[in-house]
C-alpha cells in the first residue's frame, strides 16, 4: 500500500467550520482506493477534488496496455491540485495547462460537486476534452467544472492517453491481450474513468444511475465511440456531442487491426530502430515523443477496429442498431472551417473553388456548386468556408445525429452555435463561431478566455447553454423555465436550435448539402467498413 500524507494540513477549527457549512459533502471523501481531501472553491458553493488516480500509472510494462486498477493508499490523499497532463503528440497554441507538466503517469480525474449535495442524488456530467486524440488536458481553465457545478450537477473530467501512447497498435500487443486486441488505450482510459464514476460518485453527491458523458471535438468523437462500444455503452444514460462524430467522416472508416499492426510496427522500426515490444517499452518517454513531434504532418495514431472495444466499425454497429439507445444532444459551430480559409484569402478565387470541386467530386461538381455556390468571389469564399467546416467536422456530427434518429428510439436534439466570437488573442471576430468556441459558453468560463471583451449577449448565451446542457443531463430533455423551447430533431422539420443573440429553433436549411455529402462519404465509409 502507498501512503499519501496531507500536502497541506488543515487546522481542526477550519475542518469544523467547513463541516458545518458543507454538511452534505465533507472535505474528505472515501473512495474505493482510499480517502481524498478536496477544498472549497472561492465562493464556498462548490467542493473541488483534483488529481484523483482512477488507474495505475501506464508506465513500464503497462505502457500500451489497458488501464490497470490504481493502487490503494492509506491515510488521506490531497486532492487540491491537478495531476500531470498526458504526454502530447500535438501542441495547440490555445491550450494553457495549470498542472505539473506532461507525463505518462497521467491517469487522474477531477470532481466538482455542489457543497450542499446529498450523497447519490445529483446528475453527473463526465467531460472528455478535445485535441485530436493527440493533445489536451483537464487543467485548462476553460474546462474548469466549478461554474457548471453551481447548477446542481456533479462535473467530472479525466486525463487519458494520447497519440502514440494512447493508440499504438502492434502484433505483440495483440498477442499478449486476452482479447487479441491492441490500440484504443486512450478510449479504454476514458472507459475506466466512467467506471470509476459509477463506483465512487455517490459519495461525492452524484447519482451513478444518471450519468451523461459529453465532449468537444475529439471528445465528441469519443462520446460516439463509447455509445457504439459494447464495453462502454451500458455505463451512462445520456450523451452530448459538441462538434464531431465517428460514424462516417470524409476520411472513411476506422482502420482494421491487421492494417494498423503493419503500419504502426513499420513506423516503430523506421523511427526507433526496433519493432520489438520489450525494447519499445524501455525507450524513455522523451525519446518516444520527440520524433513524433518533429515529423509533420506526422503519423496519425487513432482508434482502430480492434475486435474488442470496437468489434466492428462504428458505421456497422449503428447499421445493426447495436449502439446505446439513449437521449442525444449534439451539434456544431457555424464557422468550424472559416479559420482554415483565412490563411489563403489572397490566393482564393471562384475558379479555384470550382477546380477543387471537380477534383474532389469528379462528375458531380455541378451538383456540388449548386449546393455550395461560387457565382461571385464573395459567395465562393463563403461556400469554401462552409465546405471546409462540413468536411472537417460538421458532416460527421450530422451523420451521427441522423443515425441516432433512425435507430436510437430516444429523443435527439440538434444545435448550431451561431453567435460570432468577440475576438481574443487567438481569433478575430471575422473567425465567427470557430471550432472550440463553445467550450467557455458551456462551462461558464468566459472570463478565462485571454483578452476577450465579452458582450451582454455572450453572457446571456452562456447562461442559456449551461441551462440546456444541465437540464438535459438531469432529464434527457434540454427544455425548462427561462430558455426558448427546443424541439426534438426528427423528420417532421429537422428542427435545429440556433444558439445566438436571440436563440430560436428553425428547420434545417442546408439538409440537401449533407445528403449530397452522405451519398459519397457515407457510402465510402460503409464500403471501407465491410472490406
Amino acid at each position: 500500500m502507498m501512503t499519501f500524507p496531507l500536502r497541506r494540513a488543515l487546522p481542526a477549527v477550519f475542518l469544523f467550520v467547513a463541516s458545518a457549512a458543507f454538511a452534505a459533502i465533507p472535505l474528505q471523501v472515501k473512495t474505493d482506493k482510499g480517502v481524498v481531501e478536496g477544498e472549497a472553491t472561492t465562493d464556498g458553493k462548490v467542493m473541488a477534488f483534483k488529481g484523483i488516480p482512477y488507474a495505475a500509472p501506464p508506465v513500464g510494462n503497462l505502457r500500451w496496455a489497458p488501464p490497470a486498477p490504481a493502487e490503494p493508499w492509506s491515510g488521506v490523499r490531497s486532492a487540491h491540485d491537478f495531476g500531470y497532463h498526458c504526454v502530447q503528440s500535438a501542441i495547440y497554441s490555445d491550450m494553457a495547462f495549470h498542472d505539473p507538466g506532461p507525463s505518462e503517469d497521467c491517469l487522474t480525474l477531477n470532481v466538482w460537486t455542489p457543497a450542499g449535495a446529498q450523497p447519490g442524488k445529483l446528475p453527473v456530467m463526465v467531460w472528455i476534452y478535445g485535441g485530436g486524440l493527440s493533445g489536451g488536458g483537464t487543467s485548462e481553465r476553460r474546462q474548469d467544472g466549478e461554474f457548471l457545478a453551481h447548477r446542481d450537477v456533479v462535473v467530472v473530467s479525466m486525463n487519458y492517453r494520447l497519440g502514440i501512447f494512447g493508440f499504438f497498435v502492434h502484433p505483440e500487443l495483440s498477442a499478449e491481450s486476452p482479447h487479441h486486441a491492441s490500440g484504443n488505450y486512450g478510449l479504454m482510459d476514458q472507459n475506466a474513468a466512467i467506471r470509476w464514476v459509477k463506483d465512487n460518485i455517490s459519495a461525492f453527491g452524484g447519482d451513478p444511475s444518471n450519468i451523461t458523458i459529453f465532449g468537444e471535438s475529439a471528445g465528441s468523437f469519443s462520446v460516439n465511440f463509447h455509445m457504439a462500444s459494447p464495453v462502454s455503452r451500458d455505463l451512462f444514460q445520456k450523451a452530448i456531442g459538441e462538434s464531431g462524430g465517428a460514424i462516417a467522416t470524409s476520411r472513411g472508416a476506422e482502420a482494421t487491426l491487421p492494417q494498423r499492426e503493419k503500419t504502426d510496427a513499420a513506423f516503430a522500426l523506421a523511427t526507433y530502430g526496433t519493432s520489438k515490444l520489450s525494447e519499445l517499452r524501455r525507450i524513455p518517454t522523451e525519446d518516444i515523443i520527440r520524433p513524433v513531434l518533429a515529423s509533420r504532418p506526422g503519423p496519425r495514431f487513432g482508434p482502430v477496429v480492434d475486435g474488442y472495444f470496437l468489434p466492428k466499425s462504428v458505421a456497422e454497429i449503428y447499421a445493426a442498431g447495436e449502439e446505446a439507445h439513449i437521449p442525444l444532444l449534439a451539434g456544431w459551430n457555424a464557422d468550424e472551417g472559416r479559420g482554415g480559409i483565412a490563411g489563403s484569402l489572397n490566393q482564393f478565387t471562384a475558379a479555384g473553388f470550382a477546380a477543387q470541386a471537380e477534383t474532389e467530386f469528379p462528375g458531380r461538381s455541378a451538383e456540388f456548386l449548386r449546393l455550395y455556390p461560387n457565382t461571385t468571389e464573395a459567395s465562393a469564399l463563403c461556400s469554401a468556408a462552409d465546405y471546409t467546416g462540413d468536411k472537417f467536422i460538421a458532416y460527421s456530427t450530422w451523420r451521427w445525429l441522423e443515425a441516432q434518429v433512425a435507430t436510437g428510439g430516444k429523443p435527439v436534439y440538434r444545435y448550431l452555435l451561431a453567435l460570432g466570437n468577440p475576438g481574443d488573442r487567438f481569433h478575430t471576430p471575422a473567425a465567427g463561431a470557430f471550432h472550440s468556441d463553445d467550450i467557455e459558453y458551456v462551462f461558464g468560463t468566459l472570463d478565462f478566455r485571454p483578452e476577450a471583451v465579452w458582450r451582454p449577449e455572450d453572457r446571456k448565451l452562456s447562461s442559456e447553454m449551461q441551462t440546456y446542457w444541465t437540464n438535459f443531463a438531469r432529464t434527457g430533455n434540454p427544455n425548462g423555465p427561462g430558455v426558448p423551447n427546443w424541439p426534438a430533431y426528427g423528420p417532421a422539420e429537422w428542427q435545429t436550435m440556433h444558439l445566438d443573440k436571440t436563440s430560436a429553433a428553425r428547420p434545417d436549411a442546408k439538409r440537401e448539402r449533407y445528403l449530397f455529402l452522405d451519398g459519397i462519404w457515407g457510402k465510402a465509409s460503409n464500403e471501407a467498413a465491410t472490406r
